[in-house]
């Protein structure tokens, strides 16, 4: 296997070549880390067929198992090693673009370092701003980091100045896919840690615990949904009002990086004791677990325990599954830290407070007070300037469909194809990232 050297970091490639053509193509394509499937290979393959140069930086197995495509790049360095390793590749490969799944990954913060100092775009996907059948792949950052700005005026007049949105149909999503696929990475990852010896994962478990709560999600789904069918029973027999709290994933780094939280429990344990203490005697709280949460904590116990200690354990409701679009049309609110499923409520005219650094958090939009003045008093969104800030967000930095089943991955594909190609390189280079306190 062929060896290159970036300031003595090995970065191996597993496709052999006798090396660099002698003359590159004008645009060329890096691809960091994606999701735990086969989204980037996907969007390698687009890439490759419409004449771009396209290279993929594998970390771990898990990696290396969904790219299979040549341009692969094994980096066996250490963290430390990685800017300079970068900025290696970036040169020698003629790099005019990177592109990367969540901007918070420790490699990928100093990635985007490297990238602004040589004036490198970034493009960054996340799960869509906008749910469902969207997804986000925005130049520089997302949530916290974006430079989009907090006016609702220049949303208004941006917007004005833009024809009506194109149609959007709704996609597949399945979570068997999504499970089986994130067993699959994680025992890649374990299989070739001998290959990776300095990988260290950015998530908060080692892949076999996460690769055992998938397992076990799939196992229990049947009593999960025969459990939450009961609770949507009674919610819809009730007369009672309630709020709901949609969960993120725990090991988001949107959480632990643009909130005051250090992960889902942390802001389980504020949000129940504020509904606790404030909210009125009648109303209800119904907590909604994450579609993708892999099962490694039970926040069904967790919350039920935390209701029990404020003394409203008879007025929590905890939902495993189901579509939340219904659950959230019926409520009076929806709290939430920086999840999409806040432009969600926002679209069913549903009053929102965004307890982190979101996108949408921004006047006349979400309720801009505190958490313990909501449950009495949460206002109702300004359904024209959220309609403009969704018409800005589709033309900035959102890509219709996607990433848990192939009619969803075509869509997104078709559609980063697209922005990449209307994108000129180099120009205006990577825009700074704000403070997490800006």
């Amino acid at each position: 296997m062929s060896k290159l050297f970036a300031d003595g970091v090995a970065v191996a490639p597993h496709v052999a070549a006798p090396g660099l053509p002698e003359a590159l193509p004008s645009r060329n394509v890096l691809l960091l880390q994606g999701l735990m499937g086969p989204l980037f290979r996907r969007v390698g393959e687009a890439l490759r067929r419409d004449g771009y140069g396209v290279y993929k930086v594998n970390f771990n197995g898990g990696d290396r198992l969904f790219w299979r495509l040549p341009g692969g790049i094994d980096y066996q360095g250490t963290p430390e090693e990685w800017p300079a390793a970068l900025t290696r590749i970036i040169a020698e490969r003629q790099i005019t673009d990177v592109v990367l799944f969540g901007d918070c990954r420790p490699l990928h913060m100093a990635a985007i370092a490297v990238c602004r100092e040589a004036r490198v775009p970034v493009h960054v996907f996340e799960e869509g701003y906008i749910r469902p059948d969207w997804v986000t792949l925005e130049l520089g950052g997302v949530n916290g980091h974006s430079t989009l700005p907090r006016d609702p005026a220049w949303y208004r007049a941006e917007a004005a100045a833009l024809p009506p949105a194109p149609e959007h149909h709704p996609v597949p999503s399945s979570f068997r896919r999504r499970a089986l696929e994130g067993l699959a990475y994680n025992a890649a990852d374990v299989l070739t840690r001998w290959h990776y010896p300095h990988w260290e994962t950015h998530r908060p478990w080692h892949p076999l615990v996460e690769g055992m709560g998938w397992l076990r999600r799939l196992l229990r789904r049947q009593a999960a949904a025969v459990r939450s069918q009961a609770v949507l029973a009674a919610l819809e027999a009730s007369a009672e009002p309630y709020m709901l709290f949609p969960l993120q994933l725990d090991s988001d780094a949107q959480i632990r990086l643009h909130s005051s939280f250090a992960g889902i429990a942390d802001a389980l344990r504020m949000v129940i004791a504020s509904f606790a203490s404030h909210a009125p005697a009648g109303m209800r709280l119904v907590v909604k677990e994450h579609p993708l949460d892999n099962g490694v904590r039970d926040w069904r116990k967790e919350t039920a325990a935390l209701a029990r200690m404020h003394g409203v354990g008879n007025r929590v409701d905890y939902l495993e599954t189901g579509d939340i679009v219904p659950v959230a049309r019926r409520s009076e609110g929806v709290v939430t830290i920086n999840s999409t499923s806040g432009t969600l409520a926002l679209a069913l005219d549903v009053p929102v407070i965004a307890l982190g650094q979101a996108v949408y958090d921004i006047a006349d939009v979400t309720y801009q007070g505190r958490l313990d003045d909501f449950w009495r008093k949460p206002g109702k969104p300004d359904a024209e300037t959220f309609a403009a800030f969704r018409r800005v967000l589709i033309d900035r930095c959102l890509v219709a469909g996607g990433f848990f089943s192939k009619e969803a991955l075509d869509k997104v594909v078709e559609g980063v194809v697209t922005r990449l190609e209307a994108a000129s390189p180099l120009q205006g280079g990577v825009p700074a990232v704000k403070s997490s306190t800006g």
